[in-house]
């Protein structure tokens, strides 16, 4: 398992998202961000949960074996609970599961911090930020989808950023260190309109891995974050 070095540090982590990536031949492609990321993002899905499949623990493995980067995992599952041991096993450095997908989220969570992960919930567009505010003390990361779950290439839904500005006040408010994620339609557009409603942590798939040179574009990702930690004073 591979620990994100930057994890506590307060400057915002890029996470490419390999969903847009070309998962025929992902080492390229992963090669191509020229180390211009923090983590690797990997959205697990099961066609259940939400629509589409794609991949499971024993990719993240073989994923694991080729990259220094840490391992991002975002189970997109129904009973995430079935899955925590075999994507540690795999080489996760932080899982992600969703609220809707648990009965017993708090007992996830002690699972997977157990297991030397980094443990994260996600909530989607709908759910409430009411649903995590317990668990917060059992959180290093929440995760706001800012499009619904299940495809990439959405647009950003616009009505997500108070909520991105509700969530940090919640954890701000709370004193635990959790990082706030969002994922969905983030591209350097709209990366100064998240940051600044509070993320320290973002996704991106198409807008870097559809780029002409996604090692530039993520580089480019990078240069406006540190930009943008130097106006939120993070850095």
């Amino acid at each position: 398992m591979k620990r994100c070095s930057d994890w506590t540090d307060r400057k915002t982590l890029l996470c490419p998202s390999i969903l847009a990536a070309d998962l025929s031949d992902l080492s390229k492609s992963v090669a191509a961000l020229n180390d211009n990321y923090d983590l690797l993002h990997c959205d697990v899905m099961d066609g259940s949960f939400v629509p589409l499949i794609t991949f499971g623990s024993q990719m993240v493995k073989q994923l694991s074996k080729k990259i220094d980067k840490a391992l991002d995992v975002h189970l997109m599952v129904e009973n995430p609970e079935r899955q925590i041991q075999n994507f540690v096993a795999a080489g996760a450095s932080s899982l992600v599961f969703h609220r809707e997908a648990s009965l017993h989220p708090q007992r996830v969570l002690s699972e997977i911090r157990s297991s030397g992960c980094y443990a994260g919930i996600s909530l989607s567009p709908a759910t409430p930020l009411e649903d995590v505010k317990y668990l917060l003390p059992d959180l290093d990361l929440l995760l706001l989808m800012t499009v619904n779950p299940g495809f990439g290439g959405q647009v950003y839904l616009r009505q997500m950023t108070e909520k991105i500005r509700s969530a940090r006040a919640m954890i701000d408010a709370s004193g635990y260190a959790v990082r706030l994620q969002v994922d969905g339609g983030i591209s350097r557009n709209n990366l100064g309109e998240v940051m600044r409603a509070g993320a320290d942590m973002v996704v991106a798939g198409s807008a870097i891995f559809l780029a002409d040179d996604p090692g530039l574009e993520a580089k480019a990702f990078q240069l406006d974050m540190r930009e943008l930690d130097r106006e939120l004073k993070r850095v």
